[in-house]
């Protein structure tokens, strides 16, 4: 499965064009709270060897090099993109690692956006939602409306509520990206075109209205074999309702 440096790429990305990665988990090992059944960094329990995770001075000087490597080649750098092996805001020094690289951003690469890619459950914290507040691309996923339909198609740590995560997400006033994952597995009894997914999603979205939706679906190998992915006209069929409402959506196949 995918595993990457501390600071990696560019890559093209679906969504957000010339991406350069930061990492801010172990370069050789996975870390995160959730586990998901289509994670193309694998399994968490395949990713256990490293445990070492960055500090935020490497962060600053590896991304520090990297940016003026790529002023030097003029290379365009569409996002600066925290995503990496497992949830960026589980290292303890993201709050500081973000303020370094809006810093790095502003002088080596000002027509970046900075972006970070997360699954939600670290918004409650103060010091997380005021460091993703700063940043041009706080987004945010949410997969499935019910506790019970999230642990088939995430498999979250202990304690996870979806019911609290979208409280937390409401800090926002609208002002974050949701991204969703749309697929179906037989194995895990989830499909994302059930009503019983389907409509409570929207449902969330309606309450958080963020300023955009990116639905996308399985691009890369899957740690969970049997993974069906969707296409851009079965996605865009099932957001028409949101579409028709006047939300800004983004689809990727």
């Amino acid at each position: 499965m995918l595993r990457e440096e501390t600071v990696f790429g560019p890559i093209i990305s679906r969504r957000l064009g010339t991406s350069l990665g930061i990492n801010l988990l172990p370069e050789k090992g996975k870390i995160c709270n959730f586990d998901c059944i289509y994670c193309e960094c694998g399994w968490n329990k395949d990713g256990r060897d490293d445990t070492v995770i960055p500090t935020a001075a490497k962060v600053r000087a590896d991304l520090e090099r990297m940016l003026l490597r790529l002023r030097e080649e003029g290379t365009r750098v569409d996002s600066i993109t925290f995503s990496g092996d497992g949830e960026p805001t589980i290292n303890p020094e993201f709050p500081q690692i973000i303020d370094d690289t809006l810093a790095l951003r502003d002088r080596l690469a000002p027509s970046a956006k900075v972006s970070v890619l997360s699954n939600a459950t670290r918004v409650h914290v103060p010091e997380v939602f005021a460091a993703l507040c700063k940043v041009d691309n706080p987004i945010m996923k949410i997969d499935a409306p019910t506790n019970a339909l999230v642990e088939r198609i995430n498999h979250p740590a202990p304690g996870y509520d979806v019911a609290k995560v979208v409280e937390s997400l409401k800090q926002f006033k609208g002002d974050f990206v949701l991204q969703t994952c749309m697929l179906s597995s037989q194995e895990y009894d989830f499909d994302s075109s059930r009503p019983e997914v389907l409509d409570g999603w929207m449902e969330i979205v309606r309450q958080l209205r963020p300023r955009e939706i990116m639905v996308y679906t399985i691009d890369r190998p899957t740690p969970a074999q049997g993974l069906v992915k969707f296409t851009v006209e079965q996605m865009t069929s099932l957001v028409q309702p949101l579409i028709d409402e006047g939300f800004k959506v983004q689809i990727k196949g």
